[in-house]
């Protein structure tokens, strides 16, 4: 079968609103990568090797690392298609990681990334930044091939600062570059630079904005995915007729996460207590601080979805894909070395045997939760994605167009 060329139809062509959503977590955004090449792989088996994700989701949100898979995913290349396959996510990371966040090679590096903390970020950034301008180009957020979220948190008005393409029709000045937009969202404190730029809208008007990563504010971004579908069902947004506001049995939802060191138990109150401001953002060879404020964003978010989600008996339509055993380097965001970036790779491929699991709202621990694997789960929601597509194809007269078309 020839693959899906036609855009996704709107949700009030089909059954379902589809949302795919990537944590942000640095160099182990390479789990999520591997994960959506499984996804990935299933929907070219049911229509085709030209299938990519880009054609199946509704709204597709990313924060940090995410929000740069996010990019990668959506970006049109120069016949309109997905810029990354998603089989080509982990090479991107393998290639690029180790110069994004170059390890030192001196006796006491633990002593000297210290020493470099308190004098400004890690990181230079620019590596970082030249790359994503050459993937990304000119290319604005309202040229994405799909709808995207990328949540970013803007320093001067201490607010949020969420980059959504169905906002940018009503708000001009949201329609900034990819490219700033993934350097913005990525920008995670004492790791990267906070980054500034402006746009320019109608009228000759110029926004600013000051921004570091969305990750201190929604570093699981499955909520504000949600919210940005339902800000448009409220607003009658014809695309969504005839969906009521809070019909979460529509939802199909998969939510990605970059994996977590909880078993390792790697803190405590009474070291915690002796702490000052240098304990807590250097201790354990991490950044506490930064670990405690993006892990605590994500649960929150996870707790809600699957007190609703088993509320109204919709449980299956609800995966997340979440690894929370992981310890040492594994666990950390920047010990980019070869060998570390190749076992996050098996990790994901591990992930995918797990069984489903659901996070225990007393233990804050993952549980398995149903007979299925990952694996298997994906499986099942490629089939109800590929149908979803074919649905909307059918009874829209843009898709039927374009079937009549490749006929």
């Amino acid at each position: 079968m020839e693959g899906p060329k036609s855009p996704l139809q709107p949700p009030t062509y089909g059954n379902l609103i589809t949302v795919l959503s990537i944590d942000g977590g640095g160099i182990r955004g390479i789990i999520p990568g591997t994960i959506l090449s499984f996804l990935e792989s299933e929907l070219q088996k049911l229509d085709g090797e030209d299938a990519r994700i880009a054609d199946y989701f509704d709204m597709i949100a990313g924060t940090s690392t995410g929000g740069l898979v996010t990019a990668m995913l959506t970006a049109p290349n120069e016949k309109n298609r997905p810029l990354f396959a998603a089989k080509d996510i982990k090479n991107f990371y393998l290639d690029n990681c180790t110069k994004i966040f170059p390890q030192l090679n001196c006796p006491f590096p633990h002593v000297t990334k210290i020493i470099k903390s308190l004098s400004g970020p890690k990181y230079d950034g620019k590596y970082l930044h030249s790359l994503v301008k050459e993937k990304l180009g000119n290319t604005r957020l309202h040229q994405t091939l799909t709808n995207v979220a990328i949540p970013t948190f803007d320093i001067k008005r201490l607010h949020p600062t969420i980059f959504s393409s169905y906002e940018v029709k009503n708000k001009p000045s949201l329609d900034a570059l990819l490219s700033d937009i993934c350097i913005a969202t990525s920008a995670a404190p004492t790791y990267l630079p906070a980054h500034c730029f402006h746009t320019e809208y109608p009228a000759g008007k110029v926004r600013e904005f000051n921004l570091i990563d969305g990750g201190v504010a929604a570093n699981n971004p499955t909520l504000v995915a949600i919210g940005e579908v339902t800000k448009q069902i409220t607003r009658r947004n014809p695309d969504f007729f005839p969906i009521k506001t809070m019909d979460y049995a529509r939802l199909l939802v998969i939510s990605l996460g970059t994996g977590s060191s909880k078993i390792e138990e790697k803190y405590d109150a009474n070291d915690a207590a002796k702490w000052g401001m240098l304990g807590w953002l250097t201790s354990g060879g991490s950044t506490p601080l930064v670990d405690v404020f993006t892990q605590s964003s994500a649960d929150m978010v996870d707790f809600h979805l699957s007190v609703v989600f088993q509320a109204l008996h919709s449980e299956r339509n609800y995966l997340r894909i979440q690894d929370d055993t992981l310890n040492g380097t594994l666990s950390s965001v920047d010990i980019a070395t070869k060998e570390n970036l190749e076992d996050l790779v098996k990790v994901g491929e591990g992930l995918l045997k797990k069984p489903v699991s659901r996070v225990n709202l007393e233990t804050g621990c993952f549980e398995p939760s149903a007979q299925e694997t990952n694996e298997e789960a994906l499986r099942r929601f490629a089939k109800l994605l590929s149908q979803e597509k074919q649905l909307r194809d059918a009874r829209s007269p843009h898709g039927h167009a374009a079937i009549s078309k490749r006929l």
